[in-house]
C-alpha cells in the first residue's frame, strides 16, 4: 500500500487479486484497483466504510482533488472507498490493446461475460473483510453503480450497512428492447427542450448533418463521423448543462476554407473527444448487456428499436424540413465500425449481442424481505434511467425511501454532490 497527501485528505493505494470467474475460484484471475481516502484530521480514527460505484457501464472511479464534490460531506463521517470497478482504470483495464492477451473473439466475448454487476458485486464481498474486518459497508452507487448496488441487495444484504442510491435504480425485469423502447421518448423530450432554448441550433444541426452524410469526415483522432454517429451527441442532454454544451459545440462548427465550407479544427477536436470510447470501451461492450437476464440474447437492441421511431432517421430528416432529432445513451453496431477504438472488438461485440445464457441480477423476493437502509434519488425526467422504471423498483423493495426531484439531471451527484448525499443519508437514517 502506498499512501499520499492532498489538501485535507489522506490517499491510500490498495490493490487486491480477485477470481476473473468468482464460480471457479482456481482460475484465472484479474487485479482490483481501488483508492482509500480519509479526512486528514481523522486518519487514525475507526470509521465506517463507504464504498463508490461509479456510473457506466465501464467508467474508471472519479479521480477527485481533495474534498470535491459529495466526497467532501462523505470524509464528516465516513473512510471512503473509490473502487475501478473490473475492467476500468486500472483494475485489470480491458480494451483493444489488452483484449487480444485472452485469444480471438469468441474468447474475448466469454471473458467479457464477467464483467457484469454480478461480478462487481463479488469483487466488493471478496474485499470487504480485507479492508473492514468483516463490518458492513455503506454502498453509494451513482447510475450503473446504482444498479450494482441493487444486485448487492439481492446478493449479499448482510455486506451493507446502508444503500445510497443516486439516478440509479434499475427496472428488475425489463428486457433490453423495453428499456430503449421507454428510451427514445425520454431523448426526444431533451432534444424538443434544447430546441426549444435554442432554436438557431435546429438549421445548424440540420446544416451540419447534410454535410456529414456527403463527406462522411474522418476526424483526426481515426474516428468517422456518419450522420448516426454526430446524432449520437445527444447523449450530453442527460446531464445538468449538457443542452449548453451541445449548444456551444453547434455553434463553432463551420469554417470558411479556398475549398468552401468546411467543419472546423475545433469542432472536429470536441466531436472526437465526445464521441471516443477510448477511455471507456467497456460501456460499448457490454451497455446492452446490463440489461440482459435469460430472456434471450439482446440482439442489438437500441438499433432493432430505433426503427420504430421515424423521427430519429436522419436520412427521413433531411428529406423533409423537420428538426434533427440527437440519440443518446444507446450503442449500435455502427458504433463499432466508425470509433477506431472499437473496430478490432467488432467481432466479440457481435458475440455478446447474440448471447442468450445471461443470469437473473435481480431477486424480487429478496428484496421484498429487505431489511438494509435504502434511500434512492429519482431524478423527474432522467434521460439515462427510465423514472418509470425505477419507481417500480422502488416500491419493489422493502423500506426504500425515494426523493423524487426536478432540480437536477442525472449527474445530480457531481453538480451538487454534498446537498444529494445530505439528503440521501437523512432519509436512509429516518430523519427526513
Amino acid at each position: 500500500m502506498t499512501s499520499y497527501r492532498q489538501p485535507g485528505v489522506v490517499l491510500t493505494d490498495h490493490r487486491f487479486t480477485v477470481p476473473l470467474d468468482h464460480s471457479d475460484p482456481s482460475g484465472a484471475r484479474i487485479e482490483l484497483y481501488a483508492r482509500e481516502v480519509v479526512a486528514s484530521a481523522r486518519a487514525d480514527a475507526n470509521l465506517p466504510w463507504l464504498v463508490y460505484l461509479e456510473g457506466g457501464p465501464g467508467r474508471s472511479t472519479r479521480r477527485f482533488v481533495g474534498r470535491q464534490a459529495w466526497l467532501g460531506r462523505a470524509l464528516q463521517e465516513f473512510r471512503v472507498l473509490l473502487l475501478d470497478q473490473r475492467g476500468t482504470g486500472l483494475s485489470s483495464p480491458v480494451n483493444r490493446q489488452t483484449l487480444p492477451l485472452h485469444g480471438g473473439p469468441r474468447q474475448q466475448a466469454d471473458r467479457l461475460a464477467h464483467f457484469r454487476a454480478d461480478a462487481i458485486v463479488r469483487d466488493c464481498e471478496t474485499i470487504r473483510p480485507l479492508l473492514t474486518g468483516g463490518a458492513p459497508w455503506t454502498v453509494l452507487g451513482q447510475s450503473y453503480g446504482g444498479f450494482c448496488a441493487t444486485h448487492y441487495l439481492c446478493a449479499a444484504p448482510e455486506g451493507l450497512a446502508t444503500v445510497l442510491i443516486t439516478g440509479g435504480l434499475p427496472s428488475l425485469d425489463a428486457t433490453a428492447d423495453e428499456v430503449y423502447r421507454a428510451g427514445y421518448p425520454r431523448i426526444a423530450r431533451k432534444v424538443e427542450a434544447h430546441y426549444t432554448r435554442y432554436p438557431q441550433d435546429i438549421a445548424r444541426a440540420r446544416a451540419i448533418v447534410a454535410y456529414v452524410a456527403e463527406h462522411r469526415p474522418v476526424l483526426p483522432t481515426g474516428y468517422t463521423l456518419t450522420p448516426e454517429a454526430f446524432q449520437s451527441l445527444g447523449i450530453l442532454l442527460g446531464s445538468g448543462d449538457g443542452s449548453h454544451q451541445l449548444h456551444y459545440l453547434l455553434e463553432n462548427a463551420f469554417v470558411r476554407t479556398p475549398s468552401g465550407p468546411a467543419l472546423s479544427d475545433a469542432f472536429q477536436e470536441s466531436v472526437a473527444s465526445a464521441l471516443s470510447f477510448a477511455g471507456h470501451p467497456l460501456y460499448a461492450l457490454l451497455h446492452e448487456a446490463i440489461y440482459a437476464q435469460g430472456a434471450g440474447p439482446t440482439d442489438w437492441a437500441a438499433e432493432r428499436v430505433r426503427g420504430e421511431f421515424a423521427r430519429f432517421d436522419a436520412a427521413l430528416t433531411l428529406a423533409g424540413e423537420a428538426p434533427l432529432y440527437f440519440t443518446g445513451e444507446s450503442i449500435h453496431p455502427w458504433h463499432f465500425d466508425s470509433d477506431p477504438a472499437l473496430r478490432p472488438l467488432r467481432e466479440a461485440a457481435d458475440l455478446l449481442a447474440a448471447r442468450a445464457d445471461w443470469p437473473a441480477l435481480y431477486d424480487p423476493a429478496r428484496l421484498a424481505a429487505n431489511e438494509v437502509p435504502v434511500a434512492a434519488a429519482v431524478y423527474h425526467d432522467d434521460m439515462y434511467v427510465d423514472t418509470a422504471q425505477s419507481l417500480r423498483t422502488a416500491r419493489s423493495i422493502r423500506g426504500l425511501r425515494t426523493w423524487v426531484t426536478d432540480e437536477y439531471e442525472h449527474d445530480g451527484v457531481r453538480a451538487s454532490g454534498p446537498r444529494v448525499l445530505d439528503r440521501l443519508l437523512a432519509l436512509a437514517r429516518g430523519d427526513a
